[in-house]
Formats: structure tokens, C-alpha cells, sequence
């Protein structure tokens, strides 16, 4: 008997000493010597946006696109399309290959596409902005068919996701610059989209967007309606032996020159193509301020000191 009644005491004792650590009504402490591992949180370039292409979810953005992003695009934006002609010279799918230098490019974009295009379009999207947040990644991939994509290294999941969708027939909007332009100037182009247009022979339809960063720039700023203007250029396809590298310095140069004619005009922008002598679209080596000046007013500015200040970016 004496001996039950010690049992009982200590396993008494066990389960109040239990109740004052908590365990095991709560989850236990981990050992601070023994070295965890992370969570497997399924986000950045891991996160699977299968679900954001299926039926459901395809019919509810297109309902955003047609009845949203739309009219909102030409309220706030009132885009001039330039070269709509140039889709019609191609088969989807395409990929589209953009300067950037808002969050308002995406939609833009995605509004004034033909129905072909825009309803069956995914974007890519940096993995460590649009996906470190479950409800971000969910948004996204949601409104605008964002597919995570790493845009500091070479990631061969994000590439063979990009080749696999072009694959299926979905058209990819890839801005090659990595991120939004904080002054409004070109940054460098990266390889990604030459690398998946030569990979899956897809036709590149070179955009070039003008306006956007006067109604959303990348430092802040309230939302403000200004015009813009979106042009399309000739599609691209790899020549035979052209790689990768070489593909993309056309695809860069391509767009610099749809820069200069938004500047100047189709026959002047052409001339200088043709001798070399393209405004550089990252603008002058120069200070900041310098750099604000010369890159000027945007479209349905004043066209005179538009062209002015462009002009000081070619020396």
C-alpha cells in the first residue's frame, strides 16, 4: 500500500511539474543545443501556382481583366497603343519582352493585349517581392497569373517552369530588367527571356512602355493619372547559330530604338538605329539630377522640351 501511494505521488508530481512547463498541454521547448530546420513554407520560387491556371481561377481573372483592369487601365492611364498590328503576325504563344518602370506596367499591359493573348497569359514575377508572403502569393498569382521567378541567380526550377507553361500554350510577359527602374532610365537586360525564347523557339514581341512611372513610381507617391503610351515591335526569333547572349543585345537594342522614335519619330529613331547612333536608354553616366533632367517629360508632355532633354542622353 505504501508502496502505490509513493507511485501515485510521483507521477503527481510529474504531471504538476508538466502543467508548470507547459508540456505536454503545449507545445514542447526546443533543445537550444540541436540546430532546427526551417519550416517548409512552400513560398518564393517554390510556391505552386498550378491551382491560379485551372478554370475557376482562370474565369475569375478574366472577369477581373475584362471588368477592372480595363476600364481602370484607360481612366487612369489612357494608354496609345502603338503597332497592335505587329500580334497579328504571330501564333501564340508568344513571350513578351517589356522595360519597367511601375507596378502599373503588369495591368497595363495585360488590359490592352487582344483576349487571345491576355487570357491566357502568365507573368513572371521576382519569387522574393510578389511570393515571401502566402497572401501576396495567393493575390498574384490569382489577379495576374504571376509565376515565381528568381531574378538574382540562375534558377533552373523557375526556367523550366517558364519553358514548361510555353510549352502548354501560355503567353509569358518577362520584364528582362529584374525589377522597376528607380529614375525612369533603362537598367541592364538580363538573359532570361532570349534564354527560354531560344530554348522553347518562341517569337518575342519586344514592348516598350512610356508614362507608367508618372502615375506609380518605384520611390512612392500618391497614384496620378497621366497618359502613356505602349508600343509593339516586330516579333524576334533567334537566327540560326545566334546565341543566347548575342539574341538578347538585339532584343535590348530592339526596344531602345522603339524608345527613341516614342522621343522623336519613326524615320529619325530608324536613321539612328541603322548608323549606331540610338540614344543610350540608360541615360547619360551622370548625377542623379542630371539624369531626371535629361530623361524629361513623359508622353502628352510638352514635345519640345521632351525632345530637348533626350537629346542631352546622347553625349
Amino acid at each position: 500500500m505504501g508502496t502505490e501511494m509513493s507511485g501515485a505521488s510521483r507521477l503527481l508530481g510529474r504531471v504538476q511539474r508538466g502543467r508548470a512547463d507547459g508540456f505536454p498541454w503545449s507545445a514542447p521547448h526546443w533543445p537550444g543545443a540541436v540546430e532546427r530546420a526551417a519550416p517548409d513554407r512552400k513560398l518564393g520560387v517554390d510556391y505552386d501556382t498550378q491551382w491560379s491556371r485551372r478554370y475557376p481561377a482562370r474565369l475569375v481573372r478574366a472577369m477581373l481583366l475584362d471588368n477592372v483592369s480595363r476600364p481602370l487601365a484607360h481612366l487612369v492611364a489612357a494608354p496609345a497603343v502603338v503597332g497592335a498590328e505587329m500580334l497579328e503576325l504571330v501564333e501564340t504563344p508568344v513571350i513578351f519582352v517589356a522595360n519597367h518602370a511601375s507596378h502599373v506596367d503588369t495591368g497595363l499591359l495585360l488590359s490592352i493585349l487582344p483576349r487571345r493573348f491576355r487570357h491566357r497569359a502568365v507573368v513572371a514575377a521576382a519569387a522574393d517581392h510578389f511570393f515571401d508572403r502566402r497572401w501576396k502569393a495567393h493575390l498574384w498569382a490569382l489577379g495576374l497569373g504571376a509565376i515565381p521567378i528568381e531574378r538574382h541567380k540562375v534558377n533552373r526550377r523557375s526556367a523550366d517552369t517558364a519553358a514548361a507553361l510555353l510549352d502548354e500554350g501560355w503567353n509569358l510577359i518577362i520584364f528582362p530588367e529584374g525589377g522597376r527602374s528607380p529614375d525612369g532610365w533603362f537598367q541592364e537586360f538580363r538573359g532570361g527571356a532570349a534564354y527560354l525564347a531560344r530554348r522553347t523557339g518562341r517569337p518575342v514581341v519586344p514592348v516598350h512602355i512610356d508614362g507608367t512611372r508618372q502615375i506609380l513610381a518605384k520611390d512612392g507617391g500618391p497614384l496620378r493619372r497621366h497618359r502613356t503610351r505602349i508600343s509593339f515591335g516586330t516579333p524576334l526569333t533567334a537566327a540560326e547559330g545566334e546565341d543566347a547572349r548575342r539574341f538578347g543585345v538585339r532584343i535590348e537594342t530592339t526596344i531602345a530604338t522603339m524608345a527613341d522614335e516614342g522621343r522623336s519619330d519613326w524615320w529619325t529613331a530608324r536613321r539612328r538605329a541603322a548608323a549606331g547612333t540610338t540614344p543610350s536608354p540608360r541615360g547619360p553616366d551622370a548625377a542623379a539630377w542630371r539624369r531626371a533632367w535629361a530623361l524629361g517629360p513623359g508622353p502628352g508632355d510638352d514635345p519640345e522640351a521632351d525632345e530637348g532633354r533626350w537629346a542631352v542622353s546622347r553625349h
